[in-house]
């Protein structure tokens, strides 16, 4: 390539950076800075704050995040394993339909879904599983919003896996079945390490986008109790009107990321 392409090249990107710098560095660098000020000094106050009012949802909301992320592959990589092994083109659309789902409705439906004299409750009622009167609890606690999150992202994962998977080349496949490897075999000792790095992009994805998760959460919530911390931030924003601490938090949420993100890129670098 020469120095003229190079610069061509260089010219090109510079709207897409100039977005990016304006739309996240810019915002990000104000949130740290303000995270740091109380009553126009520099202090640590803030992220007190965080500490002995909200160290509690940061554990809550790793602890959902890493719920749904295990229930999202522990589905989603045998899923798509027998998609690449056995081509289903209607539960391939089917996994798709999430995709178009809003988060808002998503939230709706599975509070409704999942309440506990809900959907699923006047199911299992039905089918003799559950007592006439009886309320199923696990539309109001974590397992709940685990479900809604999986059932979000799992059409995601599923279709990226699968994308991977697909360029694994057959003959590798053939020389599993060649010694005796069934289908469970082949999609974890063949299917899975030869697509690591696509596998561990698509968690890093998944994990921050359930960090970052607001709608669902928001609409499922008891009001009491363990919060994500979307719905912490929102509410000392704009109840409180404490952009400090809202910046801690989201420095906080930053932080949470930004270990996937770091644990990605040591994984492909290395």
């Amino acid at each position: 390539m020469s120095r003229w392409e190079r610069w061509a090249w260089g010219l090109a990107t510079v709207p897409a950076v100039g977005v990016l710098v304006a739309a996240f560095g810019l915002p990000l660098l104000q949130s740290v800075g303000a995270s740091f000020v109380r009553e126009g000094r520099f202090t640590w106050e803030n992220y007190a704050i965080v500490y002995r009012l909200y160290r509690q949802d940061v554990l809550y909301t790793l602890g959902v995040a890493a719920g749904g992320v295990a229930l999202t592959f522990g589905c989603g990589i045998p899923l798509a394993g027998y998609l690449r092994l056995r081509a289903w083109p209607w539960v391939e659309f089917l996994l798709k339909v999430p995709l178009f789902v809003p988060f808002v409705v998503t939230g709706h439906a599975m509070r409704v879904f999942l309440q506990p004299s809900g959907t699923l409750a006047a199911m299992l009622t039905a089918a003799g599983i559950l007592p006439p009167g009886a309320r199923l609890g696990i539309g109001e606690g974590w397992l709940g919003l685990v479900l809604a999150l999986t059932w979000k992202h799992l059409a995601l994962v599923v279709l990226l896996l699968v994308g991977a998977f697909r360029g694994v080349d057959d003959s590798y496949l053939e020389a599993a079945q060649g010694f005796g490897a069934g289908t469970f075999r082949q999609i974890w000792a063949v299917l899975v390490p030869m697509s690591a790095t696509s596998v561990a992009l698509a968690l890093v994805l998944t994990l921050t986008s359930m960090l970052a998760s607001f709608s669902i959460p928001l609409l499922m919530s008891r009001g009491s109790g363990p919060q994500m911390l979307m719905i912490d931030l929102y509410y000392r924003f704009g109840q409180h009107g404490d952009f400090e601490v809202a910046s801690a938090l989201g420095v906080v949420s930053y932080v949470m990321a930004s270990g996937a993100v770091y644990a990605y890129l040591r994984s492909v670098t290395r």
